[in-house]
């Protein structure tokens, strides 16, 4: 979670970490205080020289931003600077830690001013100098991060990381079973890891634990199969039930399912919905007319094979399973709802994530996809930015303040967007800045699609 911010997606390309001290930096340098304090521009520019070539405003200073190519990152070299350049004494530093710590106080800063300002004068510094690092001291009031906080999520990341990149069942499988958590709702999660040849394997009464678990495949990574936690509206105590009835024998029938462990009418509807009765009862519209029948009562022991008597209906077409999918799972096994649509949406000239990923920097493109996430991080002084999901990806938007206060009312209502813009493509950052957007959420019928917003 530590770098998948925007701004963090957007800086991980530009700063390239090679070392653990370099992801240290990462997640320091991508907060308010640095942002506000106008360091992030000046420390890629330093990072891009050679070590030899960086300038220090003194060599003593070099001591405390050397590691840092010479920008103050951590509230530790700002005290030191303090310490050094102005003549604060340690308890004196120690204070101005507390104010910037303080960062719901800013104005707490604002008695430093003329002791940095007059320290660093005496000392031989320019006013300019001073007045820069007066700035970068009040940007950390509006949260910067010590260095041993930084390393300490810098170890999560690379941890979290390295399992994504290795052990990406395993991995996926520790984030269905923590939600909710993070930028990604269980769909966006799970078609990313499909999209990685992770298998996926759906809820089943027959085979799920109470949280997804891992299968053996034969292939070198594990399939995940999804738990029961997933099927909306049923209970950590009716799926532990379902578990322990399970462990005694395998279950036979619906009937024998629901009267071994003890689920009435609603649970047993719950889990046809989400197509969890697959291995007792075959497709959808079977486990739904089979739940239907069912009354977990003791004289249903005597009547049982009466109910055997089922009507054969028909498989249900692959759009309604997926609108059942999304109402009673919030994802799908099945195609991606936009891979549906597709054949609409080339009509429109609205091209996929995959499509655009080599279209050509500065040209105008026109997107549509699930809004999965909106932004508008506080640093980013109005800005709003989206994630439009497909089958083939995810398209990052940018939407500049002035554009979004007149689109505000349909981008927030909008859960199928298709927007047309500039592409941006550089550094391996790729980018949307939208001009004008269209919603097309009436083409997911009944889909109800969450976004994960945050301010």
């Amino acid at each position: 979670f530590q770098i998948e911010s925007r701004a963090q997606m957007s800086m991980l390309p530009r700063l390239k970490p090679r070392c653990y001290y370099d992801l240290v930096i990462e997640v320091a340098i991508v907060r308010p205080g640095p942002i506000e304090g106008g360091m992030v521009h000046p420390y890629l520019e330093n990072r891009a020289k050679r070590a030899e070539d960086v300038e220090y405003p003194s060599e003593a200073l070099k001591v405390a931003l050397e590691r840092t190519r010479g920008i103050p990152i951590f509230q530790e070299q700002v005290m030191q600077v303090a310490m050094i350049a102005a003549g604060f004494s340690a308890g004196e530093a120690d204070q101005l830690r507390r104010a910037m710590a303080a960062w719901k106080r800013p104005g707490d800063l604002q008695a430093f001013y003329e002791k940095i300002m007059t320290g660093m004068h005496e000392r031989g510094y320019t006013d300019e100098f001073a007045e820069r690092i007066f700035k970068q001291i009040k940007g950390f009031a509006s949260y910067g991060f010590p260095e041993s906080h930084a390393a300490s999520f810098a170890l999560l990341t690379y941890v979290s990381c390295w399992m994504k990149c290795h052990e990406p069942a395993v991995f996926l499988c520790a984030l269905l079973s923590s939600q909710p958590l993070g930028f990604y709702t269980p769909s966006q999660l799970v078609q990313d890891a499909r999209r990685h040849d992770i298998e996926v394997r759906a809820a089943d009464v027959s085979l799920s634990q109470v949280l997804s678990s891992l299968e053996d495949n034969g292939s070198e990574q594990p399939a995940v199969r999804l738990g029961l936690d997933l099927v909306s509206g049923l209970g950590a105590d009716t799926a532990t039930r379902i578990i322990e009835a399970r462990a005694a024998a395998p279950f036979t029938n619906v009937q024998d399912l629901a009267l071994r462990a003890a689920l009435d009418q609603r649970e047993m509807q719950l889990l046809a919905a989400a197509d969890a009765l697959t291995s007792l009862a075959g497709h959808r519209r079977q486990q739904v007319w089979q739940a239907s029948a069912q009354r977990a009562m003791p004289a249903l022991l005597h009547g049982a094979a009466a109910l055997e008597d089922e009507l054969d209906l028909p498989a249900a077409p692959e759009g309604e399973e997926v609108l059942w999918d999304y109402a009673s799972l919030g994802l799908t096994l099945r195609s991606h709802p936009l891979k549906l649509l597709r054949p609409r949406l080339e009509k429109r000239g609205l091209k996929s994530a995959e499509q655009l990923r080599d279209w050509r920097s500065g040209r105008t493109a026109r997107a549509c996809g699930i809004i999965t996430v909106r932004q508008r991080p506080q640093t980013a002084k109005g800005t709003l930015f989206i994630s439009l999901e497909d089958e083939t990806g995810s398209v990052q938007v940018i939407v500049w303040p002035d554009v979004y206060a007149a689109n505000r009312s349909l981008i927030l209502a909008a859960r199928l967007l298709a927007v047309t813009g500039q592409w941006q493509h550089e550094n391996g950052v790729r980018n949307m800045i939208a001009r004008s957007f269209e919603d097309l959420s009436p083409w997911l019928g009944r889909l109800l699609m969450e976004s994960r917003d945050f301010r």
